[in-house]
């Protein structure tokens, strides 16, 4: 199957996730190394995986919960392919746990969690590119700085220079041999 976006694909099987009784969950991405776009996406089942239980350095970091992580393997795999389009390139349908269809376990599409991870992740984009103009003309600044601290040494140097000989003639017109 093809889609136009990654929110497409998403919308699609977080659908079929709740007709067919379970929650979707975003996983894994590959991102460009280039301009860090969004190149591949799991999606898949909320029971996936194991849950590994959070610990601080003094203990517990929150009451223990019982695990809803059953290692479940179902998931579709998305890849934005030359064409413009994402494809699905892997589809695993078989799931390890009963399957459940009722409102209160399926979650919304693009739920509140969902809007403000994508709105800070191109925050954080922003912030980025900003902060990369920001090092450019710090560099550039530095440079004109070092170019500035060149010049001062060598106009120090002449001075210092023209004073010693200024010095030395001013000794012999004092002191004649």
């Amino acid at each position: 199957m093809e889609f136009e976006s990654e929110d497409a694909a998403k919308i699609f099987y977080d659908k079929y996730a709740r007709q067919v009784g379970f929650v979707m969950r975003v996983m894994s991405c590959r991102r460009s190394e280039k301009d860090g776009r969004i190149l591949a996406r799991r999606l898949g089942c909320n029971k996936e995986g194991y849950c590994v239980s959070i610990r601080g350095k003094f203990g517990a970091v929150r009451k223990p919960r019982p695990s809803t992580r059953e290692g479940c393997k179902a998931m579709i795999h998305v890849k934005y392919d030359k064409s413009g389009k994402w494809v699905i390139t892997k589809f695993v349908k078989e799931h390890n746990h009963p399957l459940v269809v009722s409102p209160r376990e399926a979650r919304q599409t693009m739920d509140e969690k969902d809007k403000q991870i994508q709105e800070l992740t191109t925050e954080l984009r922003n912030k980025k590119r900003l902060c990369l103009t920001y090092q450019e003309q710090l560099a550039a600044f530095m440079n004109i700085v070092e170019e500035h601290t060149d010049q001062l040494s060598r106009k120090v140097q002449n001075v210092v220079t023209n004073l010693k000989e200024f010095e030395s003639l001013e000794q012999e017109l004092l002191h004649p041999r």
